[in-house]
């Protein structure tokens, strides 16, 4: 029953044949390089707009009970690691890529919660949500995507221990630390069922316009590696014989600037190609966490000092990971 789930509800293995099977009657052969690059690229991008559609609808809904002010008393009742690790846990409830994660990031600061616990949302927000981890299963299965929400969720909670331990309060821009949360703001009524819904579905429209050239251009960098880039060069690189393979995966994803929905064809196809698990995680994590544009952003919120450790620990915290998963990799493939 699981593997039923997993390969034709989460998977949509059935799509796969079915564009296969429509192309070759199109007299297009699919065994070869061009027909397998135009079924990858039909099978994956209506595959995953369609679970992007389903799953972004739930969560907008379940987001609608959770609104800043709300996060900001739910957390607040918790001190020390239970704070970090409840900032980290609604920051996999949030939708947003590692922009749109700032503003609520200054609102949460501004309201006065502990730098440590705000720098845990801020870093497990953009690299783990409940959408990336049922299309991580939809593709490499339960046990990889469980670890890897995990390993996210370790690395938020890790890095907002540090940062609070530092003492770096004073690294916050000042127009932040000295202005006040507007507690009228975040007032209002509670919308009705019919209003959840809309809202879901408006929130469903605008984050598929936004994501979905980052939908194509990942499927179409996937299809390209799945089918033309030999394997024996993917493997020279990426795989055991580069014991570099996830610091240089790492360095790669950080200047680049897309969520992990566009990620995952790249990483589907890597992996396919033969690159180790940790390197492709890797190179997700670093994408998803520390986007060129979103530390331009964050240049103007914190000053260098706190910017330069905030960048330190991610990029640090997420080659160990790396490591680690090509260590079990063999473990986590069964």
């Amino acid at each position: 029953m699981w593997n039923f789930f997993q390969n034709q509800i989460l998977g949509m293995r059935w799509l796969n044949v079915l564009v296969g099977q429509l192309l070759n009657a199109c007299g297009l052969d699919t065994a070869g390089q061009l027909g397998a690059s135009i079924q990858f690229f039909v099978y994956d991008v209506v595959k995953i707009t369609v679970l992007l559609f389903v799953l972004i609808f739930i969560i907008s809904y379940i987001q609608s009970y959770f609104p800043p002010e709300r996060s900001r008393k739910i957390m607040g009742r918790f001190s020390g690691l239970g704070a970090r690790s409840v900032a980290a846990l609604l920051g996999t409830v949030t939708p947003f890529c590692s922009c749109s994660s700032i503003p609520i990031f200054m609102g949460f600061t501004q309201a006065g919660l502990p730098l440590g616990v705000t720098f845990s949302f801020l870093i497990s927000s953009p690299m783990v949500d409940l959408g990336s981890l049922v299309l991580l299963m939809s593709i490499f299965g339960w046990k990889i995507a469980l670890a890897y929400v995990v390993t996210g969720l370790v690395i938020a909670v890790a890095g907002g221990t540090i940062i609070e331990h530092l003492h770096m309060e004073d690294q916050v821009a000042d127009f932040i630390r000295n202005a006040k949360a507007n507690a009228a703001e975040f007032e209002g009524e509670k919308p009705t069922q019919k209003e959840r819904l809309r809202n879901s579905l408006d929130s469903v429209l605008s984050t598929l316009k936004k994501v979905f050239p980052y939908i194509l251009a990942g499927v179409t960098i996937g299809a390209f590696i799945h089918n033309w880039i030999p394997e024996s060069w993917i493997t020279t690189v990426l795989g055991d014989k580069n014991p570099f393979g996830v610091v240089l995966a790492t360095l790669l994803g950080v200047p680049m600037y897309a969520d992990i929905f566009g990620c995952i064809p790249i990483a589907e196809s890597l992996l396919a190609k033969g690159a180790l698990l940790g390197v492709v995680l890797s190179f997700m994590m670093a994408v998803t966490t520390l986007s060129l544009p979103s530390l331009v952003m964050l240049k103007n919120v914190v000053k260098s000092k706190l910017l330069a450790v905030f960048i330190a620990i991610c990029v640090v915290g997420i080659i160990v990971v790396g490591y680690v998963f090509n260590a079990v990799q063999g473990a986590l493939m069964v």
